[in-house]
């Protein structure tokens, strides 16, 4: 079985394989090939691939005869018609939004594997691209905060007197938010975060930060399936917004992490709420590219509203590029070497398995993922 490694488009800094990950799929049996110049971005050379055991070449021959496609972003259809029929395509599709592109995969006999709709199971928890990648936007989210800040984040007592710290505010406790409350601590910022989910408060004590939830409504968890946070009912958003309201006054940085799959961002933040913070806070949106959870957000751009820097986070892992390579490399081998055949030298992909049955968009020339088949 021959596995292709893509170089990516111009903007994605990221390589879905490295040296490491490499050497394990070759371990396995599989011939690796990586196109040239596949890993720059992401510190890795070409040598370092060639070293790893990999066949260094330009994309036509790097494509020709495999049987496996690993990507970051789902490619041009027409450029990966060297492959073989069949052949599978893994990586983030971005399927809800791609309808063209995963039509035009099925056409080309492509069997398209969205890593982005991996379910949220145990066995399935070191394939989780979403989380890999959530975690280090978290860490970069307050990382860029805190450059952006005109002031320390820790408290500091000095012969010329005291330093506040920094008082954070973290909206939405998955991992983004969760790896953004605990860099926040080690930054020593005093921090306090909410989420729709009532679970998660025990969380946010865990990290030692402050919960601020709403309470006396009554049968509202926020937990939607698979352990993601869902829409609430117009009486929670009321009672959520008066309360953040408040707190949002008082706060120095706000980092929002608030997505709903398939759906745009839920709006967490008003101009109004924006207006009044104090001059020189910084809001980072990492829910930018799916509209943001702060009105007057740009996706890719800082904006300045009120004297508060909104900055429009886009996909923070990129810049952090060599990290998220690694992780986001070890979640396709650990997805593919769980179904990998020994004897016949290739994964398996079993049609009841629901892992499979998540991710799998398109099969022997029609796409047959129900998400998008029923949309």
């Amino acid at each position: 079985m021959k596995i292709a490694v893509l170089k990516e488009a111009a903007g994605e800094t990221r390589c879905a394989a490295t040296p490491e990950t490499v050497k394990k799929f070759a371990a396995l049996g599989a011939e690796m090939a990586v196109e040239t110049g596949a890993g720059a971005s992401a510190s890795i050379s070409d040598s370092d691939f060639d070293h790893a055991g990999a066949k260094v070449a330009a994309r036509k021959d790097v494509l020709k005869g495999a049987g496996v496609i690993l990507c970051i972003n789902g490619p041009d259809p027409e450029s990966v018609a060297g492959a073989g029929k069949g052949a599978l395509l893994v990586g983030a599709l971005d399927p809800a939004r791609s309808a063209e592109r995963i039509n035009a995969y099925a056409a080309a006999g492509l069997e398209a594997l969205a890593m982005e709709w991996m379910p949220r199971i145990t066995r399935a928890q070191s394939m989780d691209i979403l989380s890999s990648q959530s975690n280090l936007g978290g860490y970069k989210a307050v990382v860029d905060a805190a450059s952006a800040y005109g002031r320390a984040f820790p408290m500091m007592m000095t012969a010329a007197g005291t330093i506040s710290p920094a008082k954070v505010f973290v909206m939405g406790v998955g991992v983004a938010g969760l790896q953004a409350i605990a860099t926040a601590k080690r930054l020593g910022a005093q921090v306090s975060a909410t989420d729709v989910r009532s679970a998660t408060k025990e969380q946010i004590q865990s990290l030692g930060a402050k919960p601020i939830f709403v309470e006396n409504v009554a049968g509202i968890e926020g937990e939607g399936a698979g352990g993601y946070a869902t829409e609430m009912s117009p009486e929670y958003q009321k009672a959520q917004a008066e309360l953040v309201s408040g707190h949002i006054a008082k706060q120095d940085i706000v980092i929002t992490t608030a997505l709903i799959p398939g759906k745009p961002a839920p709006r967490l933040i008003s101009d109004a709420q924006v207006a009044s913070m104090r001059p020189g806070s910084i809001i980072v949106d990492l829910a930018a590219e799916a509209g943001g959870n702060v009105e007057g957000t740009v996706s890719g751009e800082r904006v300045d509203k009120h004297g508060v820097a909104i900055i429009g986070a886009s996909n923070l892992a990129r810049s952090l590029a060599a990290d998220a390579s690694a992780l986001f490399a070890r979640n396709l081998y650990n997805f593919l070497s769980a179904f990998w055949d020994k004897e016949q030298g290739r994964p398996l992909l079993p049609d009841d398995d629901e892992i499979v049955k998540a991710i799998r968009l398109t099969q022997d020339g029609k796409v047959v993922n129900e998400r998008l088949t029923a949309a």
